[in-house]
């Protein structure tokens, strides 16, 4: 039945929005009263707890695939790294909302849901420096370059390629700032 539940909230955050998650609604799709749910979820607030949790939990499964074939020139493995995070933002904005933007109000995740995404930030971290000799503050702005470009392709090109198309040079900027070596001509 938790299953159920959150899949019912997935399918109104995609179709209504993340913030349009009523426990009403929710209830509504699999067949239910909504206090029942609380037999499920403590809240509204858990069930975003969980959905944050399974958001971070999938996207660090995917890390494995991707570390065992990411090629070993550095600049060629910021590419595809970066490449790997960005398409998985895009293909579902209110996952990547509720990742890594704070559009739920008064929601914070439990300290359990928050460990998948300190994993992943941490790999990350450890990924990224070892290309070279990229420092916190380096690995801050690559993350922040990635935000941002995210954001404008949700803000002012959803579904479209134009922000896509510029990704490959915004992380060739960011690699020519932090020293990784040119790919060999």
């Amino acid at each position: 039945m938790r299953r159920e539940i959150l899949d019912a909230a997935w399918a109104i955050a995609r179709e209504s929005g993340l913030t349009q998650v009523t426990l009403r609604d929710v209830a509504t799709r699999v067949g239910m009263q909504a206090p029942s749910l609380y037999t499920h979820f403590d809240s509204k607030m858990a069930i975003y707890d969980a959905m944050f949790e399974e958001a971070w939990a999938h996207y660090e499964s995917t890390l494995h695939d991707l570390e065992a074939s990411v090629d070993t020139h550095p600049r060629t493995a910021i590419h595809e790294i970066s490449a790997h995070f960005y398409d998985y933002a895009i293909a579902d904005q209110p996952r990547y909302q509720l990742m890594n933007e704070r559009v739920v109000p008064g929601f914070e995740p439990s300290v359990g849901a928050y460990a998948p995404s300190q994993r992943v930030l941490a790999r990350g971290q450890r990924n990224v420096k070892a290309l070279g000799a990229v420092s916190d503050d380096d690995f801050l702005i690559w993350i922040a370059l990635l935000g941002g470009l995210i954001s404008q392709h949700f803000a002012n090109d959803p579904g479209g390629t134009r922000v896509t198309a510029v990704l490959g040079r915004a992380i060739d900027m960011w690699a020519d700032a932090v020293g990784l070596p040119p790919l060999p001509q």
